[in-house]
């Protein structure tokens, strides 16, 4: 793991926007297209406010949430509805979304048919992570249901989530997904969630899932 310090948020998501866009560029330099994975939250926003803008050809990148509330996209907890507001405006309009939800009443009904969606596009190129400040990633949450198999080094692509705080059911890529990406990075904000990030580089997994995927990933921090 590899902690870059920021002054504050806002030089925190210029300068990631650019690392990310930087990287983009690069996998399209060589591969036809790259596939992009973003979290959901309020930490990513200003940073796809910035992306978004991007000189390069989103015609070409692939995007996809690394997790996702069994909720419509219209609705106002929907990291979809996040990503096509803040990431999907401006010259990224033209990226191509490979969506985590389909209408039906659970998850765990067409699980498998929006793993078919992922599964040609791995390994990710690169993966954009946020954290917790009870240390879950993506929805992979510590008493979640599913976390053990989500955690498991022979883990299918998804997992779907239920867990104590979380309102509705959801979709997460498992920790062996993620870690296969090419290049990872994690976001955070506030001291609380440094200290969180603390406690988790010395956790079980079990109790610490972001701790699955810190190794080679790089942290991004600002106050």
């Amino acid at each position: 793991m590899r902690l870059v310090e920021y002054a504050d948020s806002e030089m925190l998501a210029m300068d990631l926007a650019n690392v990310l866009a930087g990287e983009l560029t690069a996998v399209l330099e060589h591969e036809e297209r790259a596939f992009f994975v973003v979290p959901g939250g309020s930490t990513p926003g200003p940073i796809f406010d910035a992306l978004c803008a991007a000189d390069l050809d989103w015609s070409r990148v692939d995007i996809a949430l690394s997790d996702e509330r069994w909720l419509p996209p219209v609705h106002v907890r929907s990291n979809t509805k996040l990503i096509q507001e803040r990431l999907l405006q401006n010259r990224a309009a033209a990226a191509n979304v490979v969506p985590l939800y389909h209408k039906a009443e659970a998850p765990e009904e067409i699980l498998a048919q929006l793993a078919e969606g992922i599964e040609p596009k791995l390994p990710i190129d690169v993966l954009l992570l946020g954290m917790g400040s009870d240390m879950h990633v993506a929805s992979l949450f510590s008493g979640g249901d599913q976390l053990a198999r989500g955690l498991d080094p022979d883990a299918p692509v998804l997992v779907s989530m239920r867990a104590a705080g979380a309102p509705e059911p959801r979709v997460s890529m498992t920790a062996r997904v993620l870690n296969g990406a090419i290049s990872k990075h994690l976001v955070i904000t506030g001291a609380k969630k440094h200290a969180a990030l603390d406690r988790a580089r010395s956790t079980d997994p079990l109790h610490a899932p972001v701790a699955a995927i810190l190794d080679g990933t790089t942290v991004h921090w600002a106050p």
